[in-house]
């Protein structure tokens, strides 16, 4: 946490980027991208802003109403809302122009109401909060304060390239501090506000960025070198180079997608990361997934999904996003499980994954899968939760094909 008040720079590009985020409809990741773009700021100025950032997203509604604001205001009474976060942690005001003060009895006031109310002190909108005592009953307020937290930042070891304790000690020679993740023998946890991508060692390819409860969903599979997996719905590839890793590069790794310019990012990923058996097809209709039928020894499905267990990562994502979203998805990922899922040869494996916590998109969506196709068999599953964990939260579940 800050020690001392944003600048006046720092709090405008903190406002500037909420607006874009909250009023422009940009994902978060790209508004950063666009305001830092240029600037070259050093490590540990781009830590202070996307801090205040992102706690100000991930507990929205509780800042707009300590500030009696609220997003479509932002452009006229942004620093309103950062001089809340400051009066908030009890930091002196940044000395911003035209400053919006606000009174120190009302904030009082206001900061006692916030916190007798559980949605505004966790930053949960009405329809997530809905949800989650649907699905997730009494579990559910612990998962909701854990989802307002701030994510720690994890690294995978590309083990193409190196070891753990030898990407450790390189990344400390490069002023990056780290600690390694007991529970995740690939990960690391950062513990200082290096810039991460300005190393030699990501130029390199001896890591790459990933939730360490991400890295336990390619674990899962299980692969072997020269074995014939896929990586059915890869995206930029995080999981896919995992797999890669773990074969040691032998065998035939394809990662497919139904869009191209995520194919064509993991191509440049793979040739950094050293994944040389990485081979990429893109998913036109259902003939591609046809064609390699009973092929595969080990096939992923990391699955479109709400992702509702990654909101600390991606929290814009709750105050654009509606429970109305939901069906739709949950419609895609059986369609996803039942098609893709012809893929597995007799005796292979197939893991279904999620980045949600809410058991219809998980358990629910395993379970009617399993009612239908009794040639497949569940090993095991496991959910990972923000609560339970401290990791982003993700579900997987491994399924074994017994017979054609």
């Amino acid at each position: 946490m800050l020690q001392s008040p944003l600048s006046f720079s720092q709090a405008e590009l903190v406002i500037g980027i909420l607006n874009m985020v909250l009023n422009e409809g940009s994902p978060l990741d790209r508004a950063y991208s666009r305001h830092f773009s240029g600037l070259k700021l050093p490590g540990e100025e781009l830590a202070r802003i996307t801090t205040v950032t992102g706690e100000l997203i991930r507990r929205l509604n509780l800042f707009c109403h300590l500030a009696d604001t609220e997003p479509a205001r932002l452009e006229r009474e942004g620093t309103r809302l950062i001089n809340a976060w400051h009066m908030f942690h009890g930091l002196a005001l940044p000395k911003i122009r035209y400053s919006l003060t606000i009174e120190d009895e009302v904030f009082a006031a206001r900061l006692d109401e916030a916190k007798a109310n559980p949605l505004l002190w966790d930053g949960c909108p009405e329809w997530l909060d809905a949800l989650g005592m649907r699905e997730l009953g009494e579990s559910w307020p612990a998962e909701r304060a854990a989802l307002s937290l701030e994510p720690k930042r994890y690294i995978r070891t590309n083990a193409l390239k190196c070891d753990r304790d030898a990407l450790a000690a390189r990344l400390e020679g490069e002023g990056v501090t780290t600690v390694a993740v007991d529970e995740v023998n690939s990960a690391l946890e950062v513990t200082s506000d290096s810039a991460l991508f300005r190393t030699q060692s990501f130029a390199d390819g001896w890591f790459e960025q990933q939730d360490a409860g991400s890295q336990k969903v390619a674990a899962a599979l299980d692969v072997k070198p020269g074995m014939r997996v896929i990586d059915a719905c890869a995206g930029a590839g995080g999981k896919t180079l995992h797999l890669a890793a773990m074969m040691a590069g032998k065998g035939r790794l394809l990662a497919m997608d139904v869009e191209q310019w995520k194919l064509d990012n993991l191509k440049e990923r793979a040739r950094r990361a050293g994944a040389h058996n990485v081979e990429t097809r893109l998913i036109t209709g259902s003939k591609t997934i046809k064609r390699l039928k009973l092929s595969a020894d080990r096939v992923l499905l990391d699955v479109p999904c709400s992702g509702l267990g990654v909101l600390k990562r991606n929290p814009d994502a709750k105050w654009r996003d509606t429970e109305e979203r939901l069906p739709v998805l949950m419609e895609l990922q059986a369609h996803i499980l039942g098609s893709y899922s012809r893929m597995v040869k007799v005796g292979g494996i197939l893991v279904y994954a999620t980045c949600s916590i809410m058991p219809c998109e998980n358990r629910g969506q395993v379970d009617a899968f399993l009612a239908a196709n009794p040639n497949f068999r569940l090993l095991e599953d496991d959910n990972i939760t923000p609560a339970g964990s401290g990791f982003d939260g993700f579900y997987l579940a491994r399924l074994e094909r017994i017979a054609e």
